[in-house]
């Protein structure tokens, strides 16, 4: 099967130019001059024409939670309604995590993370693992993951006491473990310890709805945490640290100043750090916030936290942006927090409108479009050895969004809506642009407004190191 896609502007994180795409059955063949492919006779079984619009590796979102259990119930969007919804949204690749917690086996934990998966993901994915329980078993554990699994980084929490936590010692005997192997420590960088003291206090004082999950998460605790995790870091040996979901300034901070030494120290942000914010969302009245409580937690608009992460987008200080995509309902799920926001499923759904949100800020003037292809598809490859993704050029995986900056989307549940939710975290946001054909490995699954491909197309990809260390 030869697919071409033409007549559109190609982008990359380099830059752009008109051509024409050749793919060949499930990879990239060519990439073309415009007329080229009728010069040379070239008949493909396919065309896809992208005239007036961008063409552009397919998205990568390198933090989603399917099926998770957290707070007594489970993430709302399965890895079939899950993977679909990412493709409505341009994304082509998600990496998820499995989770182990203390007292259990890593490897019966992936399997578990296989069982879900394996037959039922509309596009590729890959995993990460959780160490929520670091001694000795797990700790070979690791080792056998990176040399016969394909699973070349690890979540570890400075949160959760009781729950995924680790610390410091644990944490250091990971870090020199991942050293060894050249694989990637992930890190929730928030001091739980002390969060759950303030929370306790809180809750003692009357203050149970959802706006004091930020009060009691203050910016200080995620910037603590995250420089002790680069000190831990600089300890095993600049093991490759990747902080996950940042949304201080001040986090912001500590990893700049990390990179300036020339440490491997990377982060991402997501759009709801970017988007959203303590006072717009989280303090809607009664119990209506609980919509957008999530860990790290929604900031202040006023403190300046979101102009400084669309500035630290710019300068690469964040390398990427993914969407901690963990959706939960409001009825029967957020209503567990009821009187009590410290029992509030942490999670917001994204997974779908990353790409959109994002290019929203091409429009705005945040960033470039070869800055946005830069963070949500070819960074996201290379930090985490995605080999053949998140590029447009021959024998590259034919991972294709086709993007039409003439369209139009609205966001929201009678809208643009297909995340297992009652509700969307970003109603009634508008993007001026569209996603118009999404191919996942040569294949078109998403076109005409319409999901055409199937549950089980999507493969598991074991993943390399990162190419992306200094």
């Amino acid at each position: 099967m030869t697919v071409l896609v033409q007549n559109g502007t190609i982008l990359s994180a380099t830059g752009r130019r008109a051509g024409d795409v050749l793919i060949d059955g499930e990879s990239i063949a060519a990439i073309l001059a415009p007329g080229q492919a009728d010069a040379l006779g070239i008949a493909p079984d396919q065309k896809v024409d992208a005239t007036d619009k961008y063409v552009l590796p397919g998205g990568i979102d390198v933090h989603t939670h399917m099926q998770l259990p957290f707070g007594g119930t489970e993430a709302s969007d399965t890895f079939e309604t899950g993977t679909i919804a990412a493709a409505w949204g341009g994304v082509t690749t998600i990496v998820d995590f499995a989770v182990q917690s203390a007292g259990q086996n890593v490897h019966e934990c992936l399997a578990e993370w296989h069982e879900k998966a394996d037959g039922n993901c509309a596009i590729d994915y890959g995993f990460h693992q959780i160490i929520g329980g670091v001694d000795e078993e797990s700790l070979k554990a690791m080792t056998y993951l990176v040399d016969n699994e394909g699973i070349t980084s690890f979540k570890l929490f400075m949160a959760y006491p009781g729950v995924f936590y680790s610390d410091d010692g644990q944490i250091l005997r990971a870090m020199q473990n991942a050293s060894e192997t050249g694989s990637m420590i992930m890190m929730h960088a928030e001091n739980g310890i002390a969060i759950d003291v303030l929370v306790a206090q809180a809750l003692a004082r009357g203050e149970t709805d959802p706006k004091h999950h930020s009060f009691t998460r203050p910016a200080e605790m995620e910037s603590e945490a995250t420089h002790r995790a680069i000190q831990l870091s600089k300890i095993a040996g600049n093991v490759p640290l990747y902080i996950v979901h940042m949304s201080a300034a001040q986090a912001l901070k500590e990893v700049a100043a990390a990179q300036h030494e020339g440490l491997n120290v990377f982060a991402e942000t997501c759009p709801q750090y970017l988007y959203l914010s303590l006072e717009e969302h989280l303090s809607q009245p009664g119990f209506e916030g609980a919509k957008w409580v999530c860990s790290t937690p929604l900031r202040s608009h006023h403190e300046g936290h979101q102009r400084d992460l669309w500035k630290g987008l710019r300068m690469n200080e964040l390398a990427v942006v993914s969407t901690d995509h963990c959706p939960f309902c409001m009825k029967e799920q957020k209503e567990l927090g009821v009187g009590d926001f410290s029992k509030i499923p942490n999670g917001i759904g994204g997974v779908e409108h990353r790409m959109e949100l994002l290019y929203q800020g091409v429009v705005t003037g945040e960033l470039t479009l070869e800055r946005w292809v830069e963070t949500c598809s070819t960074t996201p490859a290379r930090m985490f050895g995605l080999d053949k993704k998140g590029v447009i050029e021959p024998g590259a995986d034919a991972d294709i969004l086709v993007w039409d900056p003439n369209g139009h989307t609205k966001i929201g549940i009678d809208d643009k809506h297909h995340m297992n939710m009652d509700h969307s975290a970003y109603e009634g946001f508008e993007v001026d642009g569209k996603v118009d054909t999404v191919l996942s490995r040569g294949t078109v699954v998403v076109e005409n407004d319409e999901f055409i491909g199937r549950p089980g197309h999507g493969r598991y990809v074991k993943r390399g190191l990162s190419t992306y260390l200094n």
